[in-house]
């Protein structure tokens, strides 16, 4: 959410960080909705200082026993009364409809955001490990001997529909210990604390987290009204929804673990094959709510956790940084793990590291008070994925697979496993 001051102050700067998104300039579309809203609040305002006028000389006029004037008095305040009753209401609307506007603006990005267009325009930051080159020609995940009895789309599509995947055996064992890998090094080596929150929300969670109205058709909406969330960046962050925090509190540092979900609107057509574009998914999500001056090290502090974790289970990536065409709505600044898959012969999107500045915390009214005092100040947030679960399995079964088609795994999840360290050609953990 933007500051209508602050945009009032300098429309034109405004402009021009919007620009730097390709966003039309917007300023004076809503410095004239919101003369209107103040003009309304002055006449309003002005209204009922002649009623209270008013109502202050008709006991006076009353007392004087001057019936004309008391009848014309009375019938005045009736008439001052209607109109400011009737002017509060525009006026309301007008509100209104300028919040409204304002929550479908963008993010305006960081000064030092790269320019660009779309994704072609990324910047690359950081690339870590060679991806492995195979005596065979590699396959993509579903494809793989040691992972087709156990990766089930077809039973999925007969309960849910296209979209979704059914995980079994080995496979579904090695999904569940990657989540509580992620988890574990979260807690114990990068100092997150470990939720376990609802997957259900109010619009308000939404809304504060803008997911609200922008992406609203992205989302699914149980019937009465709660919404199934599309990542735990809404529950984390707005669990200091109207908090006045205290600035020696910060920052907080939070991870849960989550079933997500996702429409894919818009996405007809792309990634139809495997597990890599789904309805519903699991992610471990990172969010960090920090005092502003330490927000842009709190999100190089959250991208390294995020690579860490693929350099912990050996999966060769490169890290970009969005441009401003390739930012995410509520995202300042944005940076993209992209892990190696050998079957497409790619990098694909595993984790988004974002900082939103004081984005949401304005929508959410997330504040904290400053150590000199003062008027409490907006918080800055931050979320990224640490990882995408589903998307490290395939990760973790493209790059290990071998010629035989069982897969070599990582060693840090033996621990998890029991002590295996590979699946058999045929399915089974070994």
């Amino acid at each position: 959410m933007h500051d209508i001051k602050a945009i009032r102050e300098n429309p034109a700067a405004f402009d021009a960080a919007l620009a730097r998104r390709g966003d039309d300039a917007v300023s004076p579309t809503l410095l004239a909705m919101d003369e209107a809203r103040r003009a309304k609040i002055l006449a309003a305002e002005t209204a009922q200082a002649e009623q209270n006028k008013a109502s202050k000389e008709v006991g006076a006029a009353k007392g004087r026993g001057d019936e004309a004037e008391f009848e014309r008095l009375r019938a005045l305040v009736g008439e001052k009364k209607a109109e400011v009753a009737t002017m509060r209401q525009e006026a309301d609307a007008l509100d209104a409809q300028l919040t409204d506007a304002l929550a479908r603006i963008p993010n305006l990005p960081a000064d030092d955001v790269p320019m660009g267009a779309d994704e072609a325009d990324n910047v690359e930051v950081n690339r870590w490990g060679t991806p492995a080159t195979f005596d065979f020609a590699p396959k993509e995940h579903f494809e793989i001997a040691a992972v087709a009895a156990s990766m089930d789309f077809e039973t999925a599509a007969k309960t849910s529909g296209a979209r979704f995947v059914m995980l079994k055996g080995a496979v579904a064992r090695v999904h569940r210990a990657l989540a509580q890998f992620m988890v574990d090094t979260h807690v114990d080596h990068n100092g997150l604390t470990e939720y376990n929150t609802p997957v259900l929300v109010r619009d308000e969670a939404m809304y504060g987290t803008d997911k609200l109205p922008k992406f609203g058709d992205d989302s699914y909406q149980t019937t009465n009204g709660w919404w199934l969330i599309p990542t735990s960046e809404v529950t984390l962050t707005y669990s200091v929804s109207g908090d006045v925090l205290e600035a020696s509190a910060l920052p907080i540092r939070m991870t849960a673990h989550t079933l997500c979900f996702r429409s894919e609107a818009g996405s007809a057509g792309r990634d139809t094959s495997g597990m890599l574009r789904q309805h519903q998914f699991e992610k471990v999500e990172m969010v960090s709510v920090t005092l502003p001056e330490d927000s842009d090290a709190e999100q190089k502090r959250m991208l390294r956790c995020a690579e860490d974790l693929l350099e912990r289970l050996n999966v060769p990536y490169r890290t970009v940084e969005l441009c401003t065409g390739d930012m995410g709505f509520g995202a300042r600044r944005t940076y993209d793990i992209e892990a190696w898959l050998p079957g497409q012969d790619a990098y694909r999107e595993i984790s988004s590291v974002s900082t939103t500045g004081d984005f949401q915390a304005r929508r959410m009214n997330a504040r904290y008070k400053p150590e000199g005092g003062g008027k409490p100040q907006f918080v800055h947030t931050l979320n990224g994925s640490g990882l995408a679960v589903g998307r490290c399995l395939i990760a973790v079964l493209e790059n290990g697979q071998q010629a035989d088609g069982s897969i070599a795994l990582p060693e840090v999840l033996a621990p998890y496993l029991g002590g295996k360290t590979a699946i058999s050609a045929n399915g089974q953990l070994s």
